[in-house]
């Protein structure tokens, strides 16, 4: 038993320092990369444009959700005019970012390792290579640099839209003064609340991406071949990704409280 923990903590070790390396030789490979505009501009778009309709629903009724419990839970207190602290500090500290990443971690993070995994699998990263071309920097480098723009700027339109399906929830449908709940939004949010926001967004969009290349890039690693090691490796790469936010999260969270 002994022996397994550690041959399994071995691993988990070796694993981290594998994807460390990877995710730093895509950033370094960055400025050597050929023609990377029209790739970067591809990858905002997956990231951004076809992912947008998702975030903008979430966001949607997150914010009519909290809202809605948060009035029924302040109104045993008498306190209904702290809605829109409740919600724009539920928000932008800790729902926004996490919510923001998982749902983009869905959509274009899984569309990114199962593109990379079919790559893999029809040997076009070989190619690449013996071209001379390095894959890291031409094929995962412009989605890196990417979610540094695409991730922070999805979760402060999470964050709007959330704040509007709160007030629709609260204002109109409950009858919480609108201006009330505004004003209370302006007392409660403070820079150092945004700067926490945007850290947990740029952090969490690079794991996240990093996470998915790097399951994709490496489809193949564990035998599988094909469409099975294509959906293995997709399957792993939101799994992954999901847990790696949740952790970073309380990480980035411990040092603001």
């Amino acid at each position: 038993m002994i022996a397994r923990i550690g041959r399994t903590t071995l691993g988990i070790l070796a694993g981290l320092g594998d994807f460390a390396l990877f995710t730093g030789r895509c950033f370094s490979a960055a400025p050597s990369a050929r023609r990377p505009w029209p790739r970067i501009i591809r990858a905002l778009h997956e990231q951004g444009a076809v992912c947008l309709p998702v975030i903008l629903i979430v966001g949607l009724f997150t914010g009519l959700v909290l809202g809605l419990q948060g009035f029924h839970v302040l109104s045993r207190f008498g306190s209904e005019g702290l809605l829109g602290s409740l919600v724009s500090l539920s928000l932008v500290r800790e729902m926004a970012p996490v919510l923001a990443s998982l749902m983009l971690v869905g959509q274009a993070g899984s569309a990114l390792a199962a593109e990379l995994g079919m790559q893999r699998n029809t040997e076009q990263i070989v190619a690449l290579e013996t071209m001379g071309i390095d894959s890291h920097g031409y094929l995962v480098s412009p989605r890196l640099f990417s979610c540094l723009l695409t991730f922070p700027a999805q979760t402060a339109l999470f964050v709007i839209v959330g704040l509007w399906g709160g007030a629709l929830s609260g204002s109109l449908l409950l009858g919480v003064d609108s201006g009330v709940y505004w004003s209370a939004i302006d007392r409660s949010v403070e820079g150092r609340d945004i700067g926490e926001c945007l850290i947990k967004a740029l952090v969490f969009g690079i794991l996240a991406v990093g996470i998915c290349a790097y399951q994709g890039f490496h489809a193949d690693r564990d035998g599988s071949a094909g469409a099975r090691g294509v959906g293995a490796a997709t399957t792993r790469s939101v799994v992954l990704s999901s847990i790696s936010i949740l952790i970073a999260d309380y990480v980035v969270s411990s040092f603001y409280v």
